[in-house]
């Protein structure tokens, strides 16, 4: 592979080179070696000397390709043309589906540069161009059309405006059809693969398609099995309304093959693809699993569950809850790395709604009005977002719980308001529901209907973290403990590595806190403390919880950390803020502890 050599970090425009090797997946597992031993020749031999020749450097390899930036959009495009041209007169001869070919975008864009990479939208149009490319060609934006057109022999075909996953405009797109100057045509018939066929447009949300698990077990019979899991996982994703996922009919025309993921996506229309395989032997079954960026071919999970096969309906079961458990962050935490990578004039609404929610799990004062701020903007572009009223609603109760408002009667009519906004619009998403049923318990103190929008939240989506962590401090609230206890530890089961996770442990030890049992506060409240320091309803669990038990120097302490944390805190104006009905204990606590009255 190439040698990188290190840039100085700051931004500039360039001429953006995203390429991949199509059917990699497929070549790889039909000869792995023969496949590498290949690419690195075709890499060395071709690509390379085409790149350095033009002015270009490689940025970065990915396995099945690279990607590279230039000074020129000209020269780009020219070294593109002829390390394709190379390529495909090297792969000529070979057997058809044994051919090696790569697709390339090129993009002009303003990239933010680093030691050993660039980013930006400029990197990301490209990345989405190369994945529309056929085969053997070369697919470039208008910005750089517009420089290299007359200048490189090469004929285009305007392709229109299309679509291109988490790019905020349309993108005017030309695919190079013929080279000049001698060289050979590129993407011609009985050259190249059959080329694939124009990929469907990406869904303005995240997309995710669930492929059918291979049965490694030698067992036909083990079908079903593996099958079920799939059609248990589908229907566990599908109750997430911001996600859209491919129905099972759809997925499974892809059983029995040896597909390449970035071609799933491209006909499946998704940018993210789940796969696995499924293993049964001596009383036991091992399932395995990733998922996998179909744009980048990078990999954000993977795992492997070993259980024993005593109930195949209870297995697939707990199978599910831990697949969906460990992908539903990741896809979530990889759409608002995305959107925080993007240039704030080509956001969307739904880009500032990821936004706001990074804001919103830091839980700080600065955090939480950013995220406001980040939700309103959403709510501009789009009134009849639901859930980022929902978001926002809380964001504004949160405020008031934490003692950053300025004006706490304004943040709490403020955050009413947007509750009754989100559910005129969309009563029917889990995630709505579960926001609106904290701001219910903790603005309007209606414990009644909080509770009601809370079981309406988990009925409508059993699997999602926040649905239970919401019914959890609903019901504390409503002096529920033993139900509320019973909430949190489904949403820990549920999302063990959720970010906001802290938030359901804190929630945990304040139940224990009201049943008694100080000891399991404490426990519940110090895991709290590892996941965010700074979260100050920790530490008041920890004093209430230290001074029933007699521990008077360590509630001492935890109530040092409860006015570091929240410095304007007296108890008297901590129930105020709303919310600590059925709170008995814990305030007995927190005077024991000798927090101010």
């Amino acid at each position: 592979m190439v040698q990188e050599r290190p840039v100085p970090v700051g931004r500039r425009l360039a001429a953006i080179v995203a390429a991949d090797v199509a059917g990699y997946s497929r070549l790889m597992h039909d000869d792995e070696e023969t496949t590498h031993a290949k690419l690195s020749a075709l890499l060395a031999d071709s690509v390379t000397p085409a790149i350095a020749e033009h002015g270009g450097r490689i940025v970065k390899n990915t396995g099945d390709g690279f990607l590279a930036e230039f000074p020129s959009a000209v020269e780009a495009v020219r070294a593109a043309v002829q390390f394709q041209s190379h390529v495909n007169e090297q792969s000529g001869e070979e057997v058809k589906d044994e051919r090696i070919a790569f697709r390339v975008g090129i993009n002009i864009g303003d990239v933010i540069v680093e030691a050993h990479d660039i980013f930006g939208d400029g990197v990301n149009i490209a990345a989405r161009l190369e994945g529309i490319a056929e085969p053997g060609g070369i697919c470039i934006s208008s910005s750089a059309y517009d420089q290299v057109r007359g200048k490189v022999g090469v004929e285009f075909t305007d392709l229109g405006e299309q679509n291109l996953k988490n790019i905020a405009r349309p993108v005017r797109v030309y695919s190079a059809t013929r080279v000049g100057a001698g060289l050979p045509a590129l993407a011609e018939a009985g050259n190249l693969p059959a080329p694939y066929s124009q990929p469907l447009p990406l869904p303005d949300k995240p997309s995710i398609a669930v492929l059918p698990f291979e049965n490694m077990s030698g067992d036909p019979q083990q079908e079903y099995f593996a099958d079920g899991m799939v059609e248990e996982i589908i229907t566990a994703l599908s109750r997430f309304k911001w996600l859209f996922v491919i129905a099972r009919n759809s997925s499974f025309t892809f059983k029995g093959k040896a597909v390449d993921v970035k071609e799933v996506g491209r006909r499946l229309g998704v940018g993210y693809v789940l796969e696995g395989s499924v293993r049964k032997a001596s009383g036991k079954v091992r399932i395995t699993g990733q998922l996998i960026d179909e744009i980048t071919g990078a990999h954000l999970w993977a795992d492997r569950f070993e259980r024993d096969l005593s109930d195949v309906f209870a297995l697939q079961d707990e199978v599910t809850v831990a697949v969906i458990s460990a992908i539903q962050p990741k896809l979530l935490q990889a759409e608002i790395a995305l959107a925080t990578r993007r240039r704030p004039e080509n956001l969307t609404a739904y880009d500032f709604h990821l936004r706001a929610m990074q804001q919103y799990y830091q839980t700080t004062r600065e955090g939480l009005a950013e995220a406001i701020r980040l939700a309103h903007r959403a709510l501009e572009l789009d009134p009849r977002f639901g859930l980022v009223a929902a978001l926002a609603g809380s964001c504004h109760g949160l405020s008031v719980l934490l003692g950053y408002a300025a004006d706490p009667q304004v943040e709490r009519k403020e955050a009413v308001r947007l509750l009754r906004l989100a559910l005129r619009i969309d009563d029917g998403d889990p995630e709505t529901l579960a926001w609106a049923a904290m701001t219910s318990a903790f603005m309007v103190d209606d414990c009644e209907g909080a509770i009601e929008l809370a079981d309406r939240a988990v009925a409508l989506n059993p699997n999602l973290y926040w649905a239970w962590n919401s019914r959890g401090w609903v019901y504390k609230v409503a002096g529920l403990s033993e139900e509320a206890l019973r909430s949190f530890e489904r949403a820990i089961r549920i999302s063990p590595i959720d970010p906001l996770l802290h938030r359901a442990l804190v929630g945990r030890g304040l139940a224990f806190i009201e049943l008694g049992r100080f000891d399991e506060a404490i426990v519940a409240a110090k895991k709290a403390q590892r996941q965010s320091p700074s979260y100050s309803p920790t530490y008041r669990c920890l004093a209430s919880a230290f001074a029933h038990l007699g521990r008077d120097a360590d509630a001492r302490e935890a109530a040092a950390r409860v006015l570091e944390t929240d410095p304007g805190f007296t108890i008297s104006s901590w129930i105020a803020r709303g919310g600590q009905l059925n709170s008995k204990l814990l305030i007995e606590g927190l005077r024991k502890a000798r927090l101010p009255e």
